[in-house]
């Protein structure tokens, strides 16, 4: 089951984080992999340690946001049957000590970025007769966190793409859905306690963890599986979806 053998599959983001879980399992699954990522050591980095235990991967540097470059990449690989959305920034503030070009920034990596991919990636699929799409979300666009204005923003309109996408191409057989993990242990979480928390860092890893109702942050392998899933032909009757992935928070977080 969930075979992705003969596949071609996009992942922005690939070079770290959830990302680069997804990027691996999907290689695993017998995916050819095409990584897109801003950093080129981090890709570069990826590729050679999917290589080493799956199959096929390639590394692409780019910054999502411009849809040149984007359009290079994409039409340089050609042949494409999924495409996972998960390049993106995150940002802390609320509206009014959020900067414009904070909130440009967020705005052109996380919408921008996805956008860009979405309209590359839709005339191949059509033209190969369908594909899947899967966008990463987050919680932050389904209930309200705080400190988190510009990034909230970013993901809601992902979300809201992904329900846009799905309905716009139910009859050309392309499916999309969209995920959104609560805190996932990731190097970028690492660094973000490292920074704002030098002196407590053990304290706000334990902090950060509890806030989930199932007491811990998730993993991204277990973010990949369900990426991996949702990609697969046994989602075949799947479209139109996001899927909390969150330890409980949003339901059970009273």
């Amino acid at each position: 089951m969930f075979s992705l053998k003969n596949k071609s599959a996009v992942v922005t983001g690939g070079g770290s984080g959830i990302g680069k879980a997804i990027a691996t399992v999907f290689a695993k699954q017998g995916a050819t992999v095409h990584i897109i990522e801003l950093n080129e050591d981090n890709a570069a980095q990826a590729v050679k340690e999917i290589e080493a235990v799956a199959g096929k991967a390639f590394a692409y540097s780019c910054d999502v946001s411009n849809q040149q470059r984007v359009q290079e990449i994409f039409r340089s690989i050609g042949s494409i049957n999924i495409l996972v959305n998960c390049a993106g920034i995150a940002h802390v503030g609320k509206a009014d000590t959020t900067s414009e070009e904070d909130f440009t920034k967020v705005f052109n990596v996380n919408v921008k970025g996805t956008y860009n991919c979405l309209h590359e990636i839709l005339p191949v699929f059509k033209t190969v007769g369908g594909g899947v799409i899967l966008n990463v979300a987050s919680i932050a666009a389904l209930v309200g966190i705080p400190d988190r204005f510009a990034y909230s923003m970013s993901k809601g309109a992902v979300f809201a793409m992904t329900l846009s996408v799905a309905k716009d191409y139910l009859l050309d057989n392309i499916r999309c859905n969209s995920i959104s993990p609560a805190r996932v242990h990731t190097p970028f979480v690492d660094g973000f306690i490292a920074k704002n928390y030098p002196d407590n860092k053990e304290a706000m890893f334990e902090k950060l963890s509890k806030s989930q109702p199932i007491g811990r942050m998730g993993s991204v392998e277990e973010v990949a599986a369900l990426a991996l899933y949702l990609c697969s032909d046994e989602a075949g009757f799947v479209t139109g979806n996001d899927y909390p992935i969150d330890g409980g928070f949003i339901k059970l977080n009273n």
